[in-house]
C-alpha cells in the first residue's frame, strides 16, 4: 500500500511539473504577437519533435501510409506534422483573437468558411445530426465556428492523459465550444440523449480504439470506434463531414461538407461496419490532401509495441 502511494505521488509530481512547464511556455507566448508566437512554436516543435521517441513512430506511420514517397518526402511531412503540433499548442493562447469570422459580415479575415448555407440550414431547421472531423489543421476551431452560427453542438473529446493539463484544456474549451463530453464509458449515453432531444453532436473519428470494428485506413488494418455508426442506426440522423485546413499566413479554412450517404443493408438497416469504413475513407482523403496537417505520431495502427521490441 505504501509503495503504491509513493508511485502515485511520484507520478502526480511528474504530471504537475510537466503541466507547469507547458503552462509557463504558453504564458511566455502570450507576450508575443499572435503571428510571431505561432511561427516561433512551429520552429521549436520542428526542432524538438525529431528528438523524441514519437518521431520513430511518426516516420514508420508515414512510410507505411505512403510507400511510394521518398525518404526525403517522408522526413519533410514529418517535420510539417511537428510544426502543426507546435502551432496547435500556441493557437490555444490566441484562439479568441484568431477566430475573427462573423456570419453577418463579408470582410475577409483569418478564418474563411466553406459550407455557410449548410450551417444556416442546420441552424434555421433544427434537427438531430452528427458532425464528424479528424485531427487535421486546428480542429479546435470547428466547434467555435458552430457556436458562431448559433448551433449548440455537444462535442465528444478525449482529455489529455496529464490531469493538470486536462483540467486547463477542459476549462478553456468549455468557455468557447459549448457543451463538452469527456470520452469515457458513459459518454455514448450522453450523446444519445442529445440526439434523442433533437440536438446535434460532434465527434472526432480518427482515434485508436482497441475494441473497435475491423476496418482499413491507408490500406492497413485498424480498429474503428463504432459509436457514430451505431448512433446513426439508432436515430437515423444525418452525418456531416467537417475539417479545418491551415492556409498560408496563419489563416484557416473551415469546411462543412454536405451530408454523407449512409451505407445500408438490403433490408434498409444501417450497415454499421460499412459506415465506419466510410468515415475512415473520408479522413484518409483529407489526410492525403494535406498530410503535414495530421497527427502522425498518434498510434492509429497500434504498432508502438512492435517498435519497442
Amino acid at each position: 500500500m505504501l509503495i503504491t502511494r509513493l508511485v502515485l505521488a511520484l507520478r502526480n509530481s511528474k504530471d504537475w511539473l510537466v503541466a507547469q512547464f507547458a503552462f509557463g511556455l504558453l504564458n511566455i507566448l502570450k507576450v508575443l504577437p499572435a503571428d510571431g508566437a505561432i511561427d516561433f512554436a512551429d520552429r521549436v516543435a520542428r526542432w524538438i519533435g525529431p528528438k523524441t521517441k514519437r518521431h520513430r513512430l511518426t516516420l514508420t506511420n508515414l512510410r507505411n501510409a505512403f510507400p511510394e514517397k521518398s525518404e526525403a518526402e517522408i522526413e519533410a511531412i514529418a517535420l510539417d506534422a511537428w510544426g502543426n503540433m507546435g502551432r496547435l499548442a500556441a493557437e490555444y493562447v490566441f484562439l479568441d483573437k484568431l477566430f475573427d469570422f462573423d456570419p453577418e459580415k463579408t470582410a475577409p479575415g483569418r478564418i474563411e468558411v466553406s459550407g455557410i448555407p449548410l450551417f444556416v440550414d442546420l441552424r434555421d431547421n433544427p434537427r438531430p445530426f452528427i458532425v464528424f472531423t479528424a485531427h487535421t489543421g486546428n480542429f479546435e476551431l470547428l466547434p467555435v465556428a458552430a457556436a458562431a452560427f448559433g448551433l449548440d453542438v455537444t462535442v465528444l473529446f478525449r482529455p489529455p492523459n496529464n490531469p493538470y493539463v486536462a483540467d486547463k484544456v477542459f476549462e478553456f474549451r468549455r468557455a468557447r465550444m459549448g457543451q463538452l463530453v469527456p470520452s469515457h464509458a458513459g459518454s455514448s449515453f450522453t450523446l444519445a440523449r442529445k440526439l434523442e432531444a433533437g440536438g446535434p453532436v460532434g465527434v472526432l473519428v480518427d482515434q485508436k480504439f482497441t475494441r473497435g470494428l475491423h476496418t482499413k485506413f491507408f490500406g492497413r488494418d485498424v480498429q474503428t470506434n463504432p459509436l457514430v455508426a451505431k448512433l446513426v442506426r439508432q436515430f437515423d440522423c444525418e452525418v456531416y463531414p467537417a475539417r479545418c485546413i491551415r492556409l498560408p499566413g496563419n489563416r484557416y479554412r473551415l469546411e462543412l461538407e454536405p451530408a454523407m450517404a449512409i451505407p445500408r443493408k438490403e433490408n434498409g438497416a444501417v450497415d454499421v461496419e460499412a459506415t465506419a469504413q466510410k468515415l475512415n475513407d473520408k479522413v484518409e482523403q483529407w489526410v492525403r490532401e494535406y498530410p503535414g496537417q495530421w497527427l502522425w505520431y498518434h498510434d492509429r495502427w497500434n504498432i508502438k509495441h512492435s517498435l519497442n521490441t
